[in-house]
């Protein structure tokens, strides 16, 4: 009974392949950073070349686990299947698959300040909000935080399938890092963000149930993570104040912190490893009790 409790056991990742979009920076890079101290091989995806390489560089010099650069667009086809055939080809499989890129698109930075010209009433309201950057820029934030979901998770099914066969009391997870503003009822100033990130909370579940309805061992859940410091948010989150200026809450977040590194990617761990396998079609909130006490669908 001991040896199936195990920590070396339940949460071990040596042998596994992953892949992190997103993940040169940020609560990407704090998630690959995880599974690699933990023994998987992790591609880190992005845009932005010198930053993978470096971050690649730095993990090798460290001696933290190993991490590869893979230069991949997820709101672009054909970048999404450039990186598969890389990895298919290097390593014919993949287990765990975190789609974790996102972006924040337009912000109504007036929203919450009730001091603004533009709440002075109904009319000033509505126009300020019409008037945002447009239609255009809520079409460019959906095709990085949702639709790439579906994209680079039907891309990688088959990869993740054989994933799955190859370990044995194992099977491959893909992990949608959506976000808590998915789930609240206020837009802390970002409509087009938050209601990206609530249809990626969705979706995630579709996806789990007709994967899991064509019997293909592939599970696919979400983790919502509440205030981290990354280039989205803050480059350093060091008080209270700092937490409240970015999550835009109506009430403090109960930890009076931002989330660590082990708290997000010890999630990811969780889900992506035989302790996890019981695990599916599930968004986990890890945002210290922001949701608890903020309006939201929770």
């Amino acid at each position: 009974m001991s040896s199936t409790v195990d920590l070396q056991n339940v949460f071990n990742l040596q042998g596994r392949i992953a892949l992190v979009s997103g993940g040169g920076t940020g609560i990407g890079l704090m998630i690959a950073r995880g599974l690699a101290a933990n023994g998987a091989k992790v591609y880190i995806g992005g845009r932005r070349k010198e930053v993978l390489e470096t971050v690649a560089a730095e993990c090798l010099a460290q001696g933290t686990g190993t991490v590869i650069p893979l230069p991949l667009d997820v709101s672009d086809r054909d970048s999404i299947i450039k990186a598969k055939n890389i990895i298919e080809e290097r390593d014919g499989k993949l287990h765990i698959l975190v789609n974790n890129a996102g972006i924040v698109g337009p912000v109504s930075h007036f929203l919450n300040n009730p001091d603004a010209p533009q709440n002075a009433n109904a009319e000033t309201l509505g126009s300020a909000l019409f008037n945002d950057d447009g239609p255009d820029a809520w079409s460019t934030l959906y095709k990085t935080n949702t639709f790439s979901i579906y994209y680079m998770t039907t891309a990688f099914l088959g990869l993740l399938d054989k994933g799955s066969r190859d370990i044995e009391g194992y099977t491959s997870s893909v992990v949608n890092i959506t976000s808590v503003s998915g789930i609240l009822k206020i837009a802390q100033r970002h409509f087009a963000y938050n209601s990206a990130k609530a249809a990626a909370g969705h979706l995630t579940k579709m996806l789990a149930t007709e994967i899991a309805l064509k019997g293909i061992p592939v599970r696919v859940n979400a983790i919502a993570p509440g205030v981290y410091a990354t280039e989205i948010t803050l480059d350093t989150i060091t008080s209270l104040e700092d937490v409240a200026k970015v999550s835009q809450s109506l009430i403090p977040v109960p930890a009076g912190r931002a989330g660590t590194n082990g708290e997000i990617a010890g999630t990811v761990i969780y889900l992506s490893s035989k302790a996890g396998c019981y695990t599916n079609g599930q968004e986990i909130v890890v945002d210290g009790g922001y949701a608890a006490v903020n309006p939201s669908t929770a």
